[in-house]
């Protein structure tokens, strides 16, 4: 099979990482932070006019009708500077479920306004309770005429504070942990009985824990069928794995520079570091745990169009273990090659290792895919 990337790939590559360059700087990364979004407005849009918010929407939709593949490598670009906008919530997580289970006329309503840049989303679904199963929902939809009525709560919802429409998951049937009876609904955020509280993550980002009471969303608002939303939330889950495994790629990618940089210039007993042979089996090392982390990310990838299942299910736990364990073996010594000043706030890779630990518990840590895989072996 052929892992290399195509000419329109690599054009999108360098478009994205020649944009990043003049306006992704760590210095102006920290000025985005302190914004009042927690990122930049003005970046946002530079994302609609390069095409970027489009990019996995078909054409008829405003979108450029890219895949996986071109996302990934998006997202790839995106770690390698610990990018802040809510590209992962709006685009690839509720432009998986819109592009998996939206009407025409869904789409219609809500993607070229995404591509556009004129809305943001969130996707809803994560409880207290539940940890990582995704079956565990006690958000409730009860009917109401000819609507319904949410109720409940939901907990680190990516970007949740400034997204204009949330997806939210809701149990309309069946007990609390039963496969069937979950629905998904599209909710506009200020909507009556919604409430958001907003807060900083540890990596930097944002997220929100969001409240309903007696929110009320139409039949219009139901997304796919009704009872039948773990399929979706499972496609979304996957698609979320797939491109935070790229975005993990990425800071891998920037963590392995910046420490090679490091050893050249850090002098210790008269030499640079990295002219000791540990220190540079130690880089050789990172370099090795990167690539078979890409290798990772390329298989998580390519397994999100796979049509079966089963293989696609196992495809994706096996990548979200070895994604995670190379960023987290990348991270840890990145920092400590880096000695006291990796655990600054004022130097970069500190902040790169935080992102890495966030995305290795992102829909469940490498400890529970490795529980599902032997499961599966029995």
């Amino acid at each position: 099979m052929d892992f290399e990337p195509s000419d329109d790939q690599r054009l999108l590559v360098e478009s994205v990482t020649r944009m990043l360059s003049g306006t992704y700087g760590f210095a102006q990364r920290k000025g985005y932070m302190a914004l009042p979004e927690g990122y930049s407005p003005a970046v946002w849009s530079q994302f609609a006019e390069q095409g970027l918010l489009g990019l996995p929407f078909a054409e008829e939709y405003g979108g450029f009708g890219g895949g996986a593949q071109e996302v990934m490598l998006v997202m790839q670009a995106f770690g390698r500077v610990l990018v802040l906008e809510p590209y992962f919530s709006t685009v690839v997580l509720a432009g998986m479920a819109l592009n998996v289970a939206g009407s025409s006329e869904q789409k219609a309503a809500v993607l070229p306004a995404i591509a556009e840049g004129r809305l943001k989303m969130s996707f809803a679904h994560c409880e207290r309770q539940a940890r990582y199963d995704l079956t565990d929902v006690v958000t409730t939809a009860k009917r109401n005429g000819s609507g319904w009525v949410l109720d409940g709560s939901k907990t680190v919802v990516a970007n949740g504070a400034t997204a204009d429409r949330i997806i939210v998951s809701a149990r309309t049937g069946g007990d609390r942990h039963d496969a069937d009876g979950i629905t998904l609904f599209l909710v506009d955020a200020d909507a009556s009985g919604v409430a958001r509280r907003g807060y900083v993550s540890r990596d930097d980002t944002r997220a929100a824990d969001i409240s309903l009471s007696n929110v009320s969303v139409s039949d219009a608002d139901v997304l796919g069928g009704v009872g039948g939303g773990l399929p979706i939330i499972q496609r979304v889950v996957e698609a979320g794995i797939a491109a935070s495994a790229g975005e993990t790629v990425g800071a891998m990618e920037a963590m392995n520079e910046m420490t090679l940089e490091y050893s050249k210039t850090r002098v210790q007993f008269g030499n640079p570091i990295g002219s000791y042979q540990v220190v540079q089996h130690r880089l050789a090392d990172m370099f090795m745990a990167q690539e078979q982390g890409r290798s990772m990310a390329m298989l998580a990838t390519m397994s999100i169009d796979n049509p079966e299942q089963g293989a696609r299910t196992r495809d994706i736990a096996l990548a979200k273990v070895g994604i995670g364990q190379a960023g987290r073996y990348v991270s840890q010594s990145a920092v400590q090659m880096h000695g006291g000043i990796g655990m600054t706030e004022e130097y970069a890779v500190g902040h790169y290792f935080r992102r890495c630990m966030v995305i290795e518990r992102l829909f469940g840590d490498p400890a529970y895919y490795l529980n599902k895989l032997a499961a599966e072996v029995g």
